[in-house]
């Protein structure tokens, strides 16, 4: 029989993992609000980090109950300093062009998707129901990014260099969506947790479908960044939680 509080310590850490890296990329997606290529695309993208900063609340809210210390989906989102934040890289790395922001989100979110899918069949309730709403939403976000590599990728020269180069420049930081954790396995073998292996194959074959359909060359192997669950970050997350948590920070407890 398994360690009930050693299961909860890992499902915790498992929760802010999640709740991290959609509260990063909303927050960064959020960056292009007034500023979208155009009209139709500056709501979609905007609605894109709406629904990842209300999935984000979901996971820090049941983090924060089963942690019981009192801790509110504010205290994790605004009151932990850059180290505790447990994101991948991919999801805090700078906008760029539009090219380069349609290719991060489309790297993860394809990551997301298959996550999602997988945890449909957790045995934990709470988490169960969570990807359960959160499928929906995500399963749209994966469309509208894919469809947009395939119209940039297959568009002119320039949209396709510019595509090309996004994916050569993030491919790097792919590998730390799948880094797993020695705590995974106390989830895994519960059966609350999918197992990162599968959800790697799964990735990569709607990656290469997509990029495949856009003209778009895999990038080989190479040096891959690995570090995000364990704290360790790009300069990025720094100067963007000195933005995000600047209010909180400064006028502790304050309501709207």
């Amino acid at each position: 029989m398994s360690d009930t509080k050693a299961v909860n310590k890992a499902l915790f850490d498992y929760l802010l993992w999640l709740g991290d890296n959609s509260l990063i990329l909303g927050h960064r997606l959020s960056e292009w609000c007034g500023h979208g290529p155009i009209l139709e695309e500056d709501i979609a993208i905007t609605n894109i980090a709406l629904d990842l900063i209300g999935l984000s609340r979901l996971y820090y809210t049941y983090a924060g109950e089963l942690e019981g210390k009192g801790r509110s989906e504010d205290d994790l989102a605004y009151l932990r300093d850059v180290m505790d934040f447990k994101n991948s890289i991919l999801a805090e790395q700078l906008n760029g062009d539009f090219a380069n922001t349609i290719m991060r989100q489309f790297l993860f979110t394809a990551f997301s998707y298959h996550l999602q899918n997988a945890m449909l069949t957790s045995t934990n309730e709470q988490l169960r129901a969570i990807a359960e709403k959160a499928i929906k939403e995500t399963t749209y976000h994966l469309r509208h990014c894919s469809d947009w590599i395939i119209r940039l990728g297959d568009g002119t020269e320039e949209s396709h260099k510019r595509v090309q180069d996004a994916v050569d420049n993030l491919w790097m930081l792919t590998d730390d969506l799948f880094e797993p954790m020695e705590s995974d396995k106390l989830l895994i073998a519960e059966k609350i947790a999918p197992e990162m292996g599968a959800i790697r194959k799964q990735w990569d074959a709607t990656i290469k479908q997509v990029l495949d359909e856009a003209t778009i060359k895999t990038p080989e192997p190479s040096y891959m960044m690995k570090s995000g669950r364990k704290g360790i970050h790009t300069e990025h997350l720094g100067f963007l939680l000195a933005e995000m948590q600047f209010m909180q920070r400064a006028y502790p407890g304050a309501k709207w």
